[in-house]
């Protein structure tokens, strides 16, 4: 199955939009064939204008077609990593599709892995999917109320968390969703509030149990599509997960990944993106060549 990529999904991205005009200015002009098109937009988000070199830098947008089996097939941390910058799109009972770009994740790495479900490669009927084929959902629930989605990867009982989204179509229907599910009188969730957090995400998306164990490849209500914009790899902060309890060295491993200077995501590391950016001056100063005098 194929979707194709709506329009409104450009509308609402001004970053993107600046993107395309400079794509559409530069084929329009052939001494500038081999120049790279997002030159002018690949700064860090502190001002730092050190050109990225990642060899998962998007230059181009990719087709709109869902992300299929080989993409989901590799290892845990990898595909944590691998997801920030892609699509997740689902598709509502009447047809309309909401779009959220993934922007936070965390990877549970199995049997060895004191904060996973999995941990010592216990198989139960709740963790099942975690168990089963690189990209199928692993929904479960918390406090008895809400829920949390991953995705399986390789390696026995692996899986990664899907920690926030950046809100790209949809937006209405995410807040009728998530305002269901809150008592009480409620405020008018601003974007930025409405999938920054595992189980915001899961409201908003309307993601319950019965998304547990389904195919990412083969399901028609739920699926990826490739990001328009993939960061590079400086852009991606490394830092501990949350919500884990103390679970040894394992408290401390650098398990979770957000793309640095997004607003969508659910906690920022200040202090490693502080030393993120100390490391990307040094690094950019250091191939400047030297003046001549």
């Amino acid at each position: 199955m194929k979707a194709a990529t709506p329009a409104s999904f450009f509308r609402t991205m001004p970053r993107k939009r600046k993107l395309l005009a400079q794509l559409s200015a530069l084929q329009s002009d052939s001494s500038f064939a081999s120049f790279d098109a997002l030159g002018n937009l690949n700064t860090k988000p502190d001002g730092d204008s050190c050109p990225k070199s990642s060899k998962y830098f998007a230059a181009e947008k990719k087709n709109s077609s869902r992300l299929e089996a080989d993409f989901f097939n590799q290892p845990c941390i990898s595909l944590a990593k691998s997801f920030l910058g892609q699509v997740l799109v689902r598709k509502l009972p009447d047809g309309r599709e909401l779009w959220g770009r993934i922007v936070e994740t965390e990877a549970y790495l199995g049997g060895e892995d004191e904060a996973s479900h999995s941990k010592g490669g216990k198989q139960t009927q709740r963790n099942a999917a975690m168990f089963m084929k690189p990209g199928t959902l692993y929904v479960y629930q918390i406090y008895g109320i809400h829920f949390c989605v991953n995705v399986s990867s390789q390696g026995e009982g692996a899986a990664v968390l899907l920690r926030s989204l950046e809100p790209l179509q949809g937006l209405d229907e995410m807040r009728e969703m998530r305002s269901a599910s809150r008592k009480g009188p409620t405020k008018l969730l601003k974007d930025w509030q409405l999938c920054s957090g595992p189980s915001k995400l899961c409201q908003a998306f309307g993601i319950d149990k019965t998304f547990d164990q389904r195919d990412l490849t083969q399901d028609a209500a739920i699926w990826m599509v490739p990001g328009p914009d993939l960061p590079g790899e400086q852009d991606v902060v490394a830092t501990t997960r949350i919500g884990i309890g103390n679970r040894g060295e394992w408290t401390q491993k650098p398990l979770r990944f957000y793309l640095r200077g997004n607003r969508f995501v659910s906690v920022v590391d200040k202090k490693m993106e502080r030393e993120m950016a100390a490391i990307g001056q040094l690094s950019c100063l250091a191939s400047v060549p030297p003046s001549r005098s």
